[in-house]
């Protein structure tokens, strides 16, 4: 099983467990559900649900709904900051370098957008010629940014659509 087959497993886990506990929390019977709600002003909301339920992670998740019949992409994942500050860093730049030209983040955002074969991408005028856009998805692809569906298609994988929404918004001042 490959790391990231084992993370969403993780994450499919961790859902279940958290809509279960959520179910348990809202009977009326249930022990402590007082205790453990969130007040609707706080405006760390998540935060005070990671401090509570983590002490010391760090959190992604997300919910976005996808253009056209793909639905909505649910997501989560989790890890001590202890083990993220003691992570091999450098061992991660191939992934994050994928994403460092502007070519490749259009073709991520037109793929999200709904534009899934080569010969739509290249009707697009920010991703270059077919050399150069052939160059720019085998790229993402080897990063795990890109999948191919098919010849000539691609589709950002689901267990990717958050982590790219969260490092694009980790870009924003």
């Amino acid at each position: 099983m490959s790391e990231i087959e084992e993370r969403l497993r993780a994450v499919e886990q961790a859902v279940v467990e958290l809509q279960e506990a959520r179910r348990a929390a809202a009977r009326p019977d249930a022990v402590g559900s007082a205790d453990t709600a969130v007040p609707d002003d706080d405006a760390l909301w998540a935060l005070t649900g990671l401090e509570a339920r983590s002490p010391g992670a760090v959190l992604m998740a997300g919910s976005v709904g996808l253009p056209g019949d793909e639905g909505t992409v649910r997501w989560q994942y989790a890890r001590p900051g202890e083990v993220l500050l003691d992570a091999d860093w450098p061992e991660l730049s191939a992934t994050l370098d994928a994403l460092a030209h502007p070519a490749r983040l259009a073709i991520l955002q037109h793929v999200l957008g709904g534009v899934h074969s080569t010969a739509e991408l290249l009707e697009q005028p920010s991703v270059g010629t077919t050399g150069q856009l052939h160059h720019h998805l085998r790229q993402l692809v080897a990063a795990g940014w890109l999948a191919s569906t098919r010849r000539g298609h691609y589709e950002v994988p689901a267990a990717r659509v958050v982590p790219l929404l969260v490092t694009v918004l980790a870009a924003h001042r």
